[in-house]
């Protein structure tokens, strides 16, 4: 993808001014400010409509510029060096003296940080003198955004710009794991669970659904299309639009399929346009075929889980 030089710098400028911008990312876009800057976080907050008790996730161009905001283990470290930059945000320590804003942790002494992939955003980042808090570039618990459009239908004019980037290739966010003792997935996301756990030579425990919110992505309502979803169904109802993993031959105009071939990876990447779809189609539910639950499978069926809490 070619970068827009004049659009870094357009970007950049806004955001020294603690103003908000949203960002491409390879999981989906981002609204990102100062993570320095109470004022930028607290403009975070607000545009999203989001609790204050969800912590964001900090983006940085690389972990020599992080290091002076966390501390980091081995097994960081070998994570950071096989995945990164990419879909995994880790749960590490705060440093006594570090400038991040604790609006951006709710005062917390961990932080989530990522290290997109996403070129353009990686070409903003280098340039900026600080790390940008960002989470998803949607209203809160609505559906995440993986284009401009989405950002714009979201928020209008209240964005005082968006950084264009094309679609984003994964479509999911980023799996969460807390790195800090024992590794523990505290969100699935676009990096599968095997991958990091053969990567560290060891299971790892998911624990996903917390008593207490302790990294972003944990609320129970999530990713909704603000209609009622039934999962695993066989048909549908009246009004009622049917997801499908994979296209059938006796297509119906109520089906919308996430994939061509029952590839997870496509269906992943597919799953927001598709519900934002339905959404527009003034359907008064969705219906949901079973998906596999393995793979990418799993953090499917863990957004459709959490959208259906409507």
């Amino acid at each position: 993808m070619k970068i827009n030089l004049a659009n870094i710098k357009k970007a950049q400028n806004l955001l020294n001014k603690k103003e908000c911008v949203a960002i491409p990312t390879e999981t989906v876009y981002g609204l990102a400010g100062n993570a320095y800057s109470d004022q930028a976080c607290q403009k975070i907050f607000r545009l999203k409509k989001r609790p204050k008790y969800n912590p964001l996730i900090v983006h940085y161009y690389n972990y020599k510029k992080m290091k002076k905001d966390c501390n980091f283990n081995d097994n960081f470290l070998k994570l950071y060096k096989r995945f990164c930059p990419g879909p995994i945000t880790f749960i590490l320590n705060l440093k006594k003296n570090s400038k991040i804003s604790k609006i951006a942790t709710n005062k917390k002494k961990s932080l989530a940080v990522r290290f997109p992939k996403h070129i353009i955003t990686r070409s903003l980042l280098k340039v900026l003198k600080f790390p940008l808090a960002a989470p998803s570039a949607n209203i809160s618990s609505q559906i995440s955004p993986v284009c401009t459009n989405d950002v714009k239908e979201d928020f209008g004019k209240k964005i005082k710009f968006v950084l264009e980037g094309g679609k984003s290739s994964i479509g999911l966010e980023s799996t969460i794991i807390d790195i800090r003792n024992k590794p523990k997935i505290l969100r699935l996301g676009g990096l599968d669970v095997a991958t990091i756990e053969k990567a560290l030579n060891k299971k790892i425990l998911i624990n996903n659904k917390p008593s207490k919110i302790s990294a972003p992505g944990q609320i129970k309502l999530h990713y909704s299309p603000g209609i009622p979803i039934r999962l695993n169904a066989k048909n549908t109802k009246d009004k009622e639009a049917f997801l499908l993993i994979n296209k059938k031959k006796e297509a119906q105009p109520n089906h919308y399929y996430l994939s061509k071939t029952d590839n997870l990876k496509e269906a992943a990447k597919n799953l927001y346009s598709v519900l934002r779809k339905i959404k527009k189609k003034k359907y008064k539910s969705i219906a949901v075929a079973k998906i596999p639950n393995k793979g990418l499978g799993k953090t499917i069926n863990d957004r459709l889980i959490r959208a259906s809490k409507f």
